[in-house]
This record gives C-alpha cells, structure tokens and sequence, in this order.
C-alpha cells in the first residue's frame, strides 16, 4: 500500500469506527478500513494471543477497490497478493 502511495491518510474520526457496515464502508475508504480497522484488530489479537477469525477474504473486496479506483496493475497484483497471503495466514491459523 505504501508503493501505490494508499498508506498516507487522514485517521478516520472517532464516529466511523462506530460503523455497522463490512468494511466501514459508509464511513471509510477500503484503504483507511486496513490501516486503521483491520491491521489494528489483527495486532490486538495477537498482543492478546486470541484466536483469529475462522476466515478471512479481504482480498476480493481489496481487488475490486482497486480496480474500481484504476490503480495501475502492478500495484494491484502487489497489494492483492499481499492481502491474499494475510487472509491465508489468518485463515490457516485456527
């Protein structure tokens, strides 16, 4: 996300992390829901040594985003390759 320049944002305020929605949808872009929303719980998780979700399939909302947002391609595949070995490793972890 840093190569593609999706790392550099505003923080959310407060009221979006309140969103009912997958992803916060309503409230973020998908790019501040994973460094604000999901890379947080993940690191909470594991500081807590708590069990990881039972599935993780962020990759195909991360690839349609960015398609959507017509980033260039290689940074598509390095973003979603990226994100597919996330899910796999949260996946396979329980």
């Amino acid at each position: 996300m840093k190569a593609a320049d999706l790392w550099r944002m505003p923080t959310p305020d407060a009221e979006a992390f309140a969103s009912q929605q997958p992803f916060c949808i309503d409230t973020m872009s998908l790019p501040q829901w994973i460094r604000f929303v999901f890379i947080a719980r993940l690191n909470a998780l594991m500081d807590a040594r708590a069990a990881m979700p039972a599935k993780c399939e962020v990759a195909p909302a991360v690839a349609a985003y960015l398609q959507q947002e017509k980033t260039p391609a290689h940074h598509q595949l390095l973003i979603v390759r990226a994100v597919e070995k996330v899910d796999q490793i949260v996946t396979e972890s329980t």
